[in-house]
């Protein structure tokens, strides 16, 4: 029989943060696939599990895959685990899921810690949808224009960041998409855990002379302030046309339905500007 390919999530910093289930396959497994051998070493020993690891990084991916697959057709069981959080997820792990796939090979997720789900929970941004864009590019030309082309996403946006590009990509952020509320998640569940939230030009002013250490999350609320209700529906305000779906008979709820769809807007986003514009009438 083939073995199965499990996808364990290990901690994004405090060693507690890691399931039973998680545990007792990382013991059960033939081999673990590790990003960094000597990094998961440390939660293996702290765990008391003496089991067999392979490097499983960018730089060996695609040939250490191929290695891998044989091994799962041999009748191996692996486990693959990231630096931190979940496998696959801005980490090594989507191409050997793929070829798993391809191969008829099973795999087993086991959920766990992950920095974009800490960090949007704790962030007090809306929740109901969200878009997770990995790492902004680091060259500024090509950071703005990633910001450009999700301006319109009617959703929280999360990336990942690194302390030194931090400050850059605030600022790009501000002047790109607008003042807005966003967060900075700092270093989650380790001992100098921060979460600043503020808007983007008070945050990129903060950093632009405080550099942060660690791992960052950086969360940017859908709704842009400090602007006419009217320009973010694209210059259609969505009371009026609410109103008038109304006085065709339609009744509020379906009003409002049809209003959402003609601004290609998810009726949560509808109702809040809704409201934001009857409020400022």
């Amino acid at each position: 029989m083939p073995g199965t390919l499990y996808l364990v999530a290990t901690p994004i910093g405090n060693l507690a943060d890691i399931t039973h289930r998680a545990l007792q396959v990382l013991r059960d497994v033939d081999l673990i696939a590790c990003e960094d051998t000597r990094h998961t070493r440390k939660l293996l020993q702290h765990y008391g599990i003496d089991a067999k690891t392979v490097s499983y990084h960018e730089h060996n991916e695609q040939q250490r895959a191929a290695e891998l697959i044989e091994l799962l057709k041999q009748g191996s069981d692996v486990a693959v685990v990231s630096d931190a959080g979940t496998p696959a997820i801005s980490d090594p792990g989507f191409r050997l899921v793929r070829s798993a796939i391809e191969n008829d090979l099973k795999v087993v997720p086991l959920p766990g810690p992950s920095a974009l789900v800490a960090a949007l929970v704790a962030a007090g941004l809306p929740t109901d949808e969200f878009f997770f864009g990995g790492f902004l590019p680091s060259r500024t030309g090509a950071r703005r224009t990633r910001l450009n082309e999700l301006r319109a996403v009617p959703g929280t946006l999360i990336f990942y960041e690194g302390p030194h590009r931090l400050a850059a990509s605030l600022k790009d952020a501000y002047e790109v998409l607008g003042e807005r509320e966003a967060v900075v998640a700092r270093e989650l569940t380790k001992l100098h855990e921060e979460i600043r939230r503020g808007r983007l030009s008070e945050l990129a002013e903060y950093y632009s002379t405080t550099e942060p250490r660690g791992e960052i999350v950086l969360l940017i609320d859908r709704t842009v302030m400090d602007q006419p209700a009217s320009e973010r529906s694209g210059g259609t305000s969505i009371a009026a046309l609410v109103e008038q779906f109304e006085a065709a008979g339609l009744d509020h709820r379906a009003a409002l339905k049809k209003a959402a769809r003609e601004l290609q807007l998810s009726r949560a986003e509808a109702y809040r500007r809704l409201v934001a514009e009857r409020g400022q009438v």
